[in-house]
């Protein structure tokens, strides 16, 4: 690594006291942070373990502390203010059914099967409704309503059978939390994650009513996503010890309910889950390859930003990342 590139990781690792470097931790871990510049599409790469990083690191001008869209990767933050409703009495549980939260943007003669789905489906990729993701996503987020056009899509399936990931469900689920809560999902968000050192949403796109974009279009520095892994490896704790989240909300969200038909790995609620290295490991994604690692068995987070313009999956972007990781488990 060259002077100035070492004097960068340093610079950055000890920028956030809530992470500080470790001197000697980790040292066969150094020649993956400097081979992972070789990812054409990587951006950023951070390792902590145990709460303190081993790893942070920027690639081709871009810095852990650089506000990136991390996507799909915001559906877990979705999923844990949901958590936290519940937690507050906001809302009943998973079990909830969302007809009645939603029923002024319900179509004029819904299909029957609409009164089956719950807050569980929305976040299990369950609901059954037709996906606004992929293919359908531009014309879903060109509609003058992004909620009344997400329930009016066509049922293709049975509410809690097979995964249609879709983010027009975690958009109902942000409608459902702006309407429950009173105030919108941001404002939500910055109570409820406020005291976790080091997180925070620097921007947030919104649909044509002013409900923030539940799953996507959100923006975080990687350090603020590392923040957040953390607040799970931790069981729900911050790192003092106060009590966000809690345990048993995390043991429901790893739990897997059903599987991607696109990628084989299990789904939980808001996290993918998968085995990598010899670990179990959960994560969340965002298109391009933005990634939460979260290795309970390791004590491990890991961070990996990537540029956000181009897929991950096709293009076996994703496949490397994983690959990293792996790579990562083995050295430490």
């Amino acid at each position: 690594m060259a002077l100035m590139d070492r004097r960068l990781f340093l610079a950055l690792a000890a920028a956030t006291p809530l992470f500080p470097l470790a001197a000697h931790a980790c040292v066969a871990l150094q020649p993956l942070v400097e081979e992972a510049e070789s990812l054409q599409p990587l951006e950023t790469l951070l390792v902590a373990q145990r709460g303190t990083v081993i790893a942070a690191q920027g690639y081709r001008g871009h810095a852990p502390d650089q506000p990136k869209n991390i996507k799909s990767a915001s559906k877990s933050v979705i999923s844990a203010m949901v958590g936290m409703a519940i937690e507050r009495g906001m809302l009943d549980g998973v079990d909830q059914r969302i007809a009645p939260l939603l029923r002024s943007d319900l179509p004029q003669d819904p299909d029957p099967l609409m009164e089956e789905i719950t807050i569980g489906h929305l976040l299990s990729m369950q609901a059954g409704l037709g996906r606004t993701s992929g293919p359908n996503y531009g014309r879903w987020v060109s509609s003058g309503n992004w909620v009344r056009a997400a329930l009016a899509m066509p049922f293709e399936a049975r509410p809690g059978e097979g995964m249609l990931y879709s983010t027009g469900s975690t958009h109902l689920l942000s409608a459902i939390l702006t309407r429950a809560g009173g105030r919108s999902s941001l404002s939500l968000a910055r109570d409820w994650f406020g005291p976790l050192e080091g997180f925070a949403i620097t921007g947030w796109d919104r649909d044509p009513q002013g409900v923030y974009l539940g799953g996507n279009q959100m923006a975080m520095t990687p350090r603020s996503l590392l923040s957040f892994g953390e607040l799970y490896r931790r069981d729900g704790l911050n790192a003092a010890g106060e009590r966000l989240l809690p345990a048993r909300w995390i043991a429901e969200s790893w739990t897997p309910r059903t599987r991607s038909r696109f990628n084989g790995d299990g789904y939980g609620y808001g996290w993918f889950l998968r085995r990598i290295g010899g670990e179990e490991v959960r994560y969340g994604w965002g298109y391009g390859g933005q990634m939460v690692y979260v290795v309970p068995g390791r004590e491990m987070t890991v961070v990996m930003t990537s540029d956000d313009s181009i897929p991950s999956a096709r293009t076996g972007h994703r496949s490397d990342l994983h690959d990293l990781l792996a790579r990562i488990l083995a050295a430490c």
